[in-house]
C-alpha cells in the first residue's frame, strides 16, 4: 500500500433508492466518536479488522499491534516482522499471516494467542498486500518489487506458485471464485482464478489512475478501486466495464464497503474520508466528506457494526531536500500514533 464532497440536499432527495435501507434525504453523519492513543513505535500501513474476536490488527513497521475494540486498549504484539504492511486472518485455521516487505517472508502466527508459528520465505520482493482465500484455504501476497502473487498454502505453510501480474499490485479481494488485485503502475485490475492460478483478464480503469485500496460487493457484483487522482473506479464484474468514477478526496490509500448500508469509502490522507451510496448498481452519489486527521490514508470497515477505523499521528516539519531525498517525509512525532474509531 502507498505510503470531497456534498450534494445538495435537494439533489439527493430527488433519488430513488430501491436496494438501500436508509434514506440519503440526509447525509449517514459519520464522525470520530473515539481516538485511542496507542503510541508506539514505528509507521504504518493495513489496518484489518478482525469481526469475530474484535480485534484490530495494525501493521508497524517491524511489528503488528493488536487492539481490542472493546476495551480501546493494545492487547497484543507480532514481533519480529520486518517491513509488515498487512494482515490476513484465517479463523478457521486458528492462523493468521503477516506480510514481511522487507524480509521478503510471512510470518504465520497463532489466531487466539498471536504467538508466532513459522516464518515462510517466498521467491519474491517487497510482499505488500496479503489475502486469505477461504475457498482455497490459500493465502496470497502481492508482490510490489516483482510485479507478481505468491501462493501460500494456509494449513502447512506451503508455497504453491507464482501469479504474473503484469504490473506493481495494490490490494486485492476474493468472491469465493476468483481474485481481484489493483495493478498501481498499469491502471488496470488483474483477474485471476486462485486454484489454478491463471491469469483471466486485465481490466482498464479509465479515468482512475494508480488504484490503490480495493473493495467489493458481492451482492451485485461491482468493485470499489480508490485511486491516485481524486476519483473512485467502480467496476461491474461480470463485464470488467467502469460503470462510474465519482470524484473523492486527495491522498486516497484504502477503499471500504459496507453492504448492510450500500455505503462505499476511501480514506484519504489529506484528512477526510468520502461516503459514497450506491443508488442502483450503476449510479452512485457522494453523500458526505468527513474530516478526520491529516495522514489517516488506511482504513477498515467492521460489517457488524458498521463502524470505520483509520490511523494516523502527528508530524514534526519535513527536513530539507537532498539529492538522495528530494522529497523528504516529515518525522511522526513520538507517542502520538493514535486510532480514530467512526460511527453515524
Amino acid at each position: 500500500m502507498k505510503s470531497k464532497f456534498l450534494l445538495s440536499l435537494g439533489a439527493v432527495s430527488a433519488l430513488t433508492f430501491a436496494a438501500s435501507p436508509i434514506l440519503l434525504a440526509q447525509a449517514p453523519g459519520y464522525h470520530v466518536i473515539h481516538r485511542t492513543n496507542t503510541g508506539g513505535e514505528g509507521g504504518w500501513d493495513y489496518i484489518t479488522v478482525d469481526t469475530a474476536s474484535n480485534r484490530l490488527f495494525v501493521s508497524r513497521g517491524t511489528h503488528a499491534m493488536v487492539i481490542d475494540l472493546a476495551r480501546d486498549s493494545v492487547i497484543g504484539d507480532i514481533p519480529n516482522t520486518l517491513g509488515i504492511h498487512g494482515v490476513a486472518l484465517a479463523p478457521e485455521l486458528n492462523r493468521g499471516f503477516t506480510s514481511n516487505g522487507r524480509d521478503s517472508s510471512v510470518t504465520i502466527f497463532d489466531y487466539k494467542t498471536l504467538a508466532p508459528v513459522a516464518v515462510v520465505k517466498i521467491p519474491a520482493r517487497n510482499p505488500d498486500a496479503i489475502l486469505y482465500d477461504p475457498a482455497t484455504r490459500r493465502v496470497f501476497t502481492f508482490n510490489g518489487g516483482t510485479s507478481n502473487a505468491t501462493a501460500i498454502d494456509a494449513t502447512n505453510g506451503t508455497v504453491i506458485g507464482t501469479v504474473d501480474l503484469g504490473g506493481k499490485p495494490e490490494t486485492a479481494v476474493s468472491d469465493g471464485g476468483k481474485v481481484y488485485a489493483n495493478i498501481e503502475d498499469k491502471s488496470e485490475i488483474a483477474v485471476f482464478d486462485p486454484k489454478t492460478l491463471a491469469v483471466l483478464a486485465r481490466w482498464p480503469l479509465a479515468p482512475c489512475e494508480e488504484p490503490s485500496g480495493l473493495a467489493l460487493d458481492r451482492g451485485h457484483q461491482r468493485l470499489f478501486a480508490g485511486c491516485g487522482n481524486k476519483t473512485m473506479a467502480i467496476v461491474d464484474m461480470r463485464s470488467g466495464k467502469v460503470v462510474a468514477s465519482p470524484t473523492v478526496g486527495a491522498g486516497v490509500d484504502a477503499a471500504g464497503f459496507d453492504p448492510a448500508t450500500q455505503l462505499a469509502f476511501t480514506s484519504n490522507g489529506e484528512g477526510t474520508i468520502t461516503v459514497i451510496h450506491e443508488d442502483t448498481p450503476d449510479k452512485y452519489t457522494v453523500v458526505e466528506t468527513v474530516p478526520t486527521q491529516r495522514g489517516a490514508r488506511t482504513m477498515a470497515v467492521n460489517p457488524k457494526t458498521h463502524r470505520l477505523y483509520t490511523v494516523t499521528a502527528e508530524f514534526g516539519p519535513a527536513p530539507a531536500p537532498t539529492a538522495d531525498r528530494p522529497r523528504p517525509r516529515p518525522p511522526m512525532i513520538p507517542g502520538t500514533f493514535v486510532v480514530l474509531e467512526l460511527d453515524r
